[in-house]
């Protein structure tokens, strides 16, 4: 099997616009030991996977394209790629060009250099919308507390890493990844480097509302059983505080003080019963992510893998079905 010093993991949705131009520029790096670009067509409702295919075979860079079955989600498409990638380091990034060309040599050089299993990059601006930056730093400061995160390190998706952590995380197959969080309970041998963030070249940002907070229940819920702790701490407190009134009511019946009005009963019934709601909530999220994993929802479907034209027998494009 070739193998090269670099491999470039690119997910692909809606970047029929933008995806050639990035290969092309990448195509133009010069990388010592070479290195080759993998597209992970993520279910892109436009000619995105058209175009990836064209790729593998007028580009001379290397070009393996993977065509997902449908929509599986950022992170499941990165761990997918990372399945295919052939490097001895390994840099996932967007298809959306606000990362430009030239800190990709710089994050691989850091990397390879320094030794580290993991660098991340972080931005002094970000070229996003207030309200995804704001639940960017959310997503971070949760982070900080469920994981054993290094604090102020930012969990970019720009990020460099080893074969080794690449051939690590890949080892988990269930169907709600985050790749972040698999690094996490990987190594701690990570650094940090600050690179230039653009505004996008075309279109908008793909992740939505929703998307974000689906990502955020990944981490919130697969890595860690914190949000069981804190419900468990939620009840003892209540508990404690259905004791304290216990005594009040009984102290207010031997003074024989008026009972308590209707305002502080039913202020006291939405509490509890609002958190008991939110207790029920996490163990539903629990459980259910448990019998999807338990019924082997797949991680991803792969429909079609196209290799490099000048790898495939007699210069012909080699094509192979995989299902995962």
């Amino acid at each position: 099997m070739t193998s090269y010093a670099l491999s470039i993991v690119i997910p692909v949705y809606r970047g029929a616009a933008s995806i050639g131009i990035l290969v092309d520029a990448l195509a133009a790096l010069q990388i010592p030991g070479g290195h080759e670009v993998v597209l992970v067509n993520d279910g892109s409702p436009d000619n995105s996977a058209e175009i990836c295919r064209r790729l593998t075979a007028r580009t001379d860079l290397p070009v393996t394209f993977l065509n997902l079955s449908r929509n599986f989600g950022e992170h499941n498409a990165v761990m997918a790629g990372l399945r295919h990638a052939r490097g001895d380091y390994i840099i996932t990034m967007d298809d959306d060009l606000q990362n430009p060309i030239s800190e990709v040599v710089r994050l691989f050089e850091h990397a390879r250099v320094g030794g580290w299993d993991v660098v991340y990059t972080y931005y002094a601006e970000k070229k996003h919308a207030a309200w995804r930056n704001l639940g960017s730093r959310f997503a971070n400061k949760v982070a900080d507390i469920l994981l054993d995160k290094p604090r102020g390190l930012y969990l970019s998706s720009f990020r460099c890493m080893s074969a080794f952590v690449g051939r690590s995380i890949t080892v988990y197959d269930g169907p709600f990844p985050y790749v972040d969080g698999l690094i996490l309970q990987t190594t701690q041998h990570i650094d940090r480097i600050p690179v230039e963030h653009v505004a996008r070249a075309s279109g908008q940002s793909n992740y939505t509302m929703r998307r974000l907070v689906r990502l955020w229940l990944n981490l919130f819920i697969n890595f860690s059983a914190m949000p069981l702790r804190v419900s468990v701490v939620a009840g003892f407190a209540l508990g404690l505080m259905g004791i304290f009134g216990f005594g009040i009511v009984i102290a207010e019946a031997l003074l024989r003080a008026p009972p308590p009005g209707w305002a502080s009963l039913m202020a006291a019934t939405l509490l509890i019963s609002g958190v008991q709601m939110v207790m029920l909530g996490i163990l539903g999220e629990y459980l259910g992510r448990l019998f999807l994993t338990a019924n082997r929802k797949p991680q991803s479907l792969i429909r079609e893998v196209v290799r490099p034209a000048a790898e495939a027998p007699a210069k012909i494009q080699a094509v192979q079905r995989e299902a995962r």
